[in-house]
């Protein structure tokens, strides 16, 4: 799987890191200057070259920003203005850009030296104007291709419904099934099996997303590094070495109790049987019990195979049949599990929000996993309102003919949350 954008919107764009805004910042007046400029970038008028510094222009060229702002204009019409204006450092602030028919947040980053050129551009979240629940479900049944999602209050009992569509329909969830090993692992340390501080030595590499792939063999590493990395970046490596110190039948049992599909692939049987036609086809017409055999089968060779990441270069590839699954009803009795773990797995859920910033901080706590590839999409969170009331928001996105927009899907999952956060 390739990884899926940490944001919303997930255009990272040489973005210079920043600060966390503070009150008394003094910006530089130029970085009030290039905000303003920025209307004419975003409507397509504006002078690429001149405005963004090379170091900006070399990652991201002109014709791949068009095409965002093409996507932004499509969605909430032409960008009109700055609304507001909140600098993180004299070099650096966060944005709000009046479209139309809805703002978008933005993140921007200059040059201290002159010219002061756009260094780093982030769009974190796009909205409406005067959204409601029943605009958000109407956009989600005007997805091409099938999708769901859902949003509930958790509490004593079962998650309760606040808005759902198709919530009990099982859909694709690329690396959100890193959640199930998350919460086995988390039982295995409530029930004393296991411990965070625990040693293992890293497994046979997996393709990225991650890092752990190009770790020296055998590299020792904590459970708890593990599932860090597996969580906030989806390491498929770190995943896959956690989901087999773990013991596949025991990941099996959890993902059978969070309404999941079994077995259990790691993400390199994934990528193996997804490259094999044979494979693949014989994935799609077994049966569980023969899905297992099928693994247990081909493991050595799997276990050394060359991986192809092409697999995931063009259009979707067997997403009905080569997957992990489940519904929203289903993820959000997993965040609420989730909820109710150790400290250190909230902890570990939390370290990337996957949202906006401004919506993000409008909560306490955010924990998140999502996945995606092409043709699929899937955003989980699980937030505490400032009240201390808990949700649940989960929802995907997928079509078998063709890919999916992230930065659409992303924007939808944002304004459910905006939604939870205003109850």
């Amino acid at each position: 799987m390739r990884r899926l954008a940490l944001r919303l919107l997930a255009i990272l764009m040489a973005l210079l890191p920043v600060g966390v805004g503070a009150q008394g910042v003094q910006p530089d007046p130029a970085l009030r200057a290039r905000a303003d400029a920025l209307v004419a970038i975003l409507d397509g008028r504006g002078a690429y070259r001149t405005y963004f510094a090379a170091s900006f222009r070399d990652k991201v060229p002109a014709a791949q920003l068009s095409a965002i702002a093409a996507q932004l204009k499509a969605a909430i019409g032409a960008p009109q203005r700055i609304d507001a204006f909140t600098a993180t450092s004299a070099w650096s602030a966060d944005l709000t850009v009046r479209y139309a028919r809805g703002t978008a947040s933005v993140r921007l980053v200059i040059d201290p030296a002159p010219p002061h050129a756009a260094t780093g551009l982030l769009i974190t979240g796009t909205a409406p104007r005067d959204d409601s629940m029943a605009k958000l479900e109407a956009e989600f049944r005007a997805l091409p291709g099938a999708s769901g999602f859902g949003l509930y209050a958790l509490g004593e009992g079962k998650p309760a419904p606040i808005l759902d569509y198709r919530a009990d329909v099982a859909a694709p969830l690329g690396s959100a099934f890193k959640l199930w090993v998350l919460a086995e692992l988390a039982r295995q340390v409530a029930a004393g099996e296991r411990h965070w501080a625990d040693v293992v030595t890293a497994g046979a590499p997996s393709l990225p997303s991650g890092v752990l792939q190009t770790w020296p063999a055998g590299s020792p590493v904590t459970t708890q590094t593990l599932a860090t990395l597996m969580v906030s970046i989806s390491d498929n490596t770190a995943t896959d070495t956690l989901l087999t110190t773990l013991g596949r039948a025991k990941v099996d049992a959890m993902a059978a109790s969070a309404g999941g599909s079994v077995p259990v692939m790691t993400t390199r049987e994934m990528f193996a049987v997804k490259g094999d036609a044979a494979l693949t086809r014989a994935w799609a017409a077994g049966s569980v019990d023969a899905r297992r055999s099928l693994l247990a089968e081909t493991a050595a060779t799997i276990a050394t195979a060359t991986l192809d990441p092409t697999v995931f270069a063009g259009k979707p590839v067997a997403i009905d049949s080569v997957e992990w699954f489940a519904s929203p009803a289903a993820m959000a009795g997993l965040l609420d599990r989730l909820r109710g773990a150790d400290a250190t797995t909230r902890a570990i859920m939390s370290i990337n929000a996957g949202v906006d910033p401004a919506i993000a901080k409008r909560f306490g706590y955010v924990g998140f996993k999502g996945g995606g590839e092409p043709g699929v999409q899937t955003l989980n969170y699980l937030v505490q309102a400032k009240d201390g009331r808990w949700y649940a928001a989960t929802g995907n996105w997928h079509r078998a003919d063709d890919a999916v927009s992230e930065v659409r899907f992303a924007g939808l999952m944002g304004r459910a949350l905006a939604l939870l956060a205003a109850r």
